[in-house]
């Protein structure tokens, strides 16, 4: 029996894996596991922690608007940040790829910038171009587009517009790395045969680019929905999605169990995403 373990474990190489697989348990799993048995009981105020057992907090998120109405807009708002970082991000991201400028590795520098910025000062610096009287609704106004200043701060719009330039790094250099990899000689034979330059992308350059779309959808996405300091500022206390919900749960209200299932349900939806993500691109990468 042992013997046998030990030749499943060389033929499977979870030997290599161990290292890894115990890090991530200890580091992961473990701390949710712990959190667990906290969302299965009740709060009762003035007292903490129930003793009983119960899924009130589960079914009680699952059922009222209130809370559905925060899945949602936290759920739309991860799907219109990944649309907008790929519309701006894959033009970018080809020019960077296959621009053979000298000036190239200084224009990646400054794709990578904004990351070493404080994600602190990044947001503030947008509160500032956003306010009713910031940068942007003066600029409107000063060009006669606009009579009165937009409401661009504490709403939706404002939380899309910060999201959306923190997190357009990520999804550029993922695709700069795909189109990379894509092989000259393929785009310069569909040329060769007669396809113009729009129909050599949209057949050839964007199918074969299409793993990499996934794999900075699903990072910005999941980046997006469990981000936490810039919804705070950008939305301000009364504006909310999951993550800021969950904070006030547990260090305003003190409700330790409803927190603690809003993060296992914003959990579950990361971890289906990802599922759903990695059995995609595998059936892209067959079909290809």
């Amino acid at each position: 029996m042992k013997q046998g373990w030990l030749r499943f474990v060389e033929r499977s190489g979870l030997g290599l894996l161990s290292p890894a697989l115990i890090v991530l348990l200890l580091a992961f799993v473990a701390p949710l596991l712990l959190m667990l048995p906290t969302s299965l009981h009740p709060y009762v105020p003035g007292r903490g922690i129930g003793p009983e057992w119960t899924l009130d907090n589960y079914s009680l998120i699952l059922t009222d608007g209130f809370y559905l109405e925060i899945i949602g807009r936290t759920l739309a708002l991860g799907l219109l940040v990944v649309f907008a970082t790929l519309i701006i991000g894959y033009p970018l991201a080809y020019f960077l790829a296959r621009t053979q400028s000298r000036l190239r590795p200084w224009l990646i520098i400054l794709v990578v910038f904004p990351l070493l910025l404080n994600l602190v000062v990044r947001s503030f610096g947008w509160i500032v171009l956003l306010a009713n009287r910031g940068m942007i609704n003066e600029w409107l106004i000063w060009a006669g587009l606009i009579e009165k200043p937009i409401k661009l701060l504490f709403n939706f719009t404002g939380l899309m517009i910060g999201l959306s330039h923190i997190f357009l790094p990520f999804m550029v250099l993922v695709l700069i790395g795909t189109i990379q990899n894509i092989p000259r000689d393929v785009e310069n034979a569909a040329r060769t045969l007669g396809a113009s330059r729009l129909t050599v992308f949209t057949k050839v350059t964007l199918p074969l680019s299409l793993s990499g779309v996934l794999s900075g959808g699903i990072l910005v996405f999941v980046l997006t929905i469990s981000a936490l300091v810039t919804p705070r500022l950008l939305g301000g206390p009364t504006y909310q999605v999951m993550s800021t919900l969950i904070f006030d749960e547990f260090l305003k209200v003190l409700n330790w169990p409803r927190g603690t299932a809003m993060a296992f349900i914003l959990t579950v939806i990361v971890l289906v995403l990802v599922w759903a993500s990695a059995r995609l691109t595998h059936y892209v990468s067959t079909f290809r």
